[in-house]
């Protein structure tokens, strides 16, 4: 019997912000490259649906804060949140704003910054977790290897 082909990744792209400007096409290349990438990488440890549908918001510091606040309990701004909403289908909400501020700060490109709340995010959506140092030093490494694979 032959495996059965995964049909191509559906990902829809809404941009909220007016912190950096979003080259929408590029995005949505590199955000169906990652995704095949953390596939390859992560192998999805648990048996379940791979991603096949996914939905990207990019917005500021504020509706970030007020999606913290509601989902997940914390007060105040973050770079990324996922979720894992089942049957293959996954949400990406990052902070443009957060990039700029963090990237600033380290002295790099505000869109290579974005690039890894996005990667971090799809890692969270594979099934890899940051709880723990352990964890913690497992998701870096796993978003290095992916962003390395991304650079032309």
């Amino acid at each position: 019997m032959k495996p059965r082909r995964q049909s191509p990744l559906r990902v829809s792209l809404s941009n909220r912000q007016r912190n950096l400007p979003i080259a929408r096409a590029r995005l949505l290349k590199f955000l169906r490259e990652a995704a095949s990438l953390v596939a390859a990488d992560v192998r999805r440890r648990k048996a379940d649906v791979p991603l096949q549908e996914l939905s990207v918001a990019i917005v500021d510091d504020d509706a970030i804060a007020a999606i913290n606040q509601q989902f997940l309990n914390h007060a105040g701004p973050t770079d990324v949140i996922s979720f894992d909403l089942g049957d293959g289908l996954g949400e990406i909400v990052v902070s443009a704003e957060r990039a700029v501020i963090v990237a600033r700060q380290l002295r790099r490109p505000p869109h290579a910054e974005l690039a890894l709340y996005l990667v971090h995010g799809l890692l969270h959506l594979a099934g890899l977790d940051d709880r723990t140092p352990a964890q913690r030093r497992a998701m870096r490494a796993a978003e290095r290897r992916v962003l390395r694979q991304l650079r032309p």
